[in-house]
């Protein structure tokens, strides 16, 4: 009897990058919509939503294996966007305009 070789398994950098983009659109939408003096207490907030997706979508792939390196990958990386941000909205509010 014959068996049929298991499908490739689908690639999970997607759930990373997902995340990635879900962090550069919170901040961006923080730096749009929140007034300047409240900025640096929702980006903490949007970095723990983005803790909560990161979670979400690796559990979602159904795959043990490596599954803390992704969601480390994907928070490491919210928050190195969110911090690039952060440092924009530092630097806009120093520069006179």
């Amino acid at each position: 009897m014959m068996s049929t070789p298991p499908l490739a398994p689908r690639s999970t950098l997607g759930g990373v990058i997902a995340v990635w983009i879900v962090a550069a659109v919170a901040g961006v939408s923080i730096g749009l919509f929140v007034p300047s003096e409240w900025r640096a207490a929702w980006l903490p907030l949007a970095l723990g939503g983005c803790l909560i997706l990161a979670f979400a979508v690796q559990l979602g792939y159904g795959r043990p294996h490596r599954f803390i390196q992704r969601v480390a990958a994907s928070v490491v990386g919210a928050l190195l966007i969110l911090g690039v941000i952060s440092l924009g909205f530092g630097l806009a509010a120093v520069v006179p305009g």
